[in-house]
Order: C-alpha cells, then sequence, then structure tokens
C-alpha cells in the first residue's frame, strides 16, 4: 500500500508566509506596549537594597532608604533581646512575638513608618526620646513601639512593618 504524500501548492504557501508576516508585525506593533510595563531602571534599582551591617556597633540603629521608604536596623544587645523576649504578648493590640519578627535576635529590621498616619517615628539617633518602651516614638499622635517594633501604646493599630529581608552573608543585608 502506498501513502499519498500531498505537495503545498501555491495557496498553502501564500497563507503560509501571509500568517508569518502577520504574527511578526503583531509582535512588532505590540513590543513597545509590553516594554511600557517593564519597571524602568530607576525604579528596578531600588527594588532591593543591600548593606553592609558589620560596622554597626551592638546597641546602634542604622537608617537605610527601601523603595523610597525608611528602613531601622537596629543591633540589639544580648541584654535588650532577653528583656523583649521575656514579655508577654497576650495584651498587645497586634501581638507578635520577637522570634517572629527577626531571623537573626541581635538584628531587628523593620520598615520605620508609624502605621498610624504614616509619620516617622523618632527613636534612630542618639537622644531622640525613644518612648516607654525603648523602641520608637512617634510625636505626632504619641504612638510608642518597644525594641521590637511592636505597638504597646498610642493610636497605631499595628506593628511595624517587616521588610522581605536575607543576609546573604553574616555580615550582609538584602532588604527586599
Amino acid at each position: 500500500m502506498s501513502t499519498i504524500v500531498s505537495q503545498p501548492n501555491r495557496r498553502d504557501v501564500l497563507l503560509l508566509g501571509t500568517t508569518t508576516v502577520g504574527l511578526s508585525g503583531t509582535g512588532l506593533a505590540l513590543w513597545p506596549f509590553i516594554d511600557s510595563m517593564m519597571p524602568a531602571a530607576d525604579v528596578a534599582a531600588l527594588a532591593t537594597t543591600e548593606v553592609d551591617i558589620s560596622l554597626i556597633e551592638i546597641d546602634q540603629r542604622i537608617t537605610v532608604i527601601w523603595r523610597g521608604k525608611p528602613v531601622f536596623i537596629d543591633h540589639r544587645s544580648e541584654t535588650s533581646v532577653q528583656k523583649i523576649r521575656s514579655e508577654t504578648i497576650e495584651d498587645l493590640r497586634d501581638p507578635q512575638t520577637d522570634e517572629e519578627r527577626v531571623q537573626k535576635a541581635e538584628w531587628l529590621v523593620a520598615i520605620g513608618v508609624c502605621t498610624h498616619l504614616g509619620c516617622i517615628p523618632l527613636g534612630q539617633k542618639d537622644g531622640d526620646p525613644r518612648g516607654d518602651y525603648g523602641g520608637w516614638f512617634c510625636p505626632c499622635h504619641g504612638s510608642h513601639y518597644d525594641q521590637s517594633g511592636r505597638i504597646r501604646k498610642g493610636p497605631a493599630p499595628r506593628n511595624l512593618a517587616i521588610p522581605p529581608y536575607t543576609f546573604k552573608a553574616n555580615d550582609i543585608l538584602l532588604i527586599g
């Protein structure tokens, strides 16, 4: 039994050529629209922030910028960690343990924006008021945060947010 192999006729070749040119043209016409949805280079550059934390001394706090927001990095002492972890959380407005909020006990990384109205709390610089709990104090409406960034007193409804971060090495922190 023989199989019949059909030869492409002129109509098939024209249909294939027209389809190829049409799809290529559509792709070229849509490319500027698709490309406009990609983040700009300046936005992509802000997507992550790398911080060398080896220079931060114990009990020192620094502020870095990530996605246009201040991020508080606190190198906590062992005494501070023990104190904050010994407190009960049942009475807190937004109960979270310190262990849930940090990856390494000595490092707290939190977005430095008050969860009440978006102010930047004080407590990062020496001499700043740190509130009743030794963390941060928002003078606009009187919110007090502890050394784990948890709301303890005042109108703020939630704890300071924790950004996504990883430790690339013992002394390099990657936020974002």
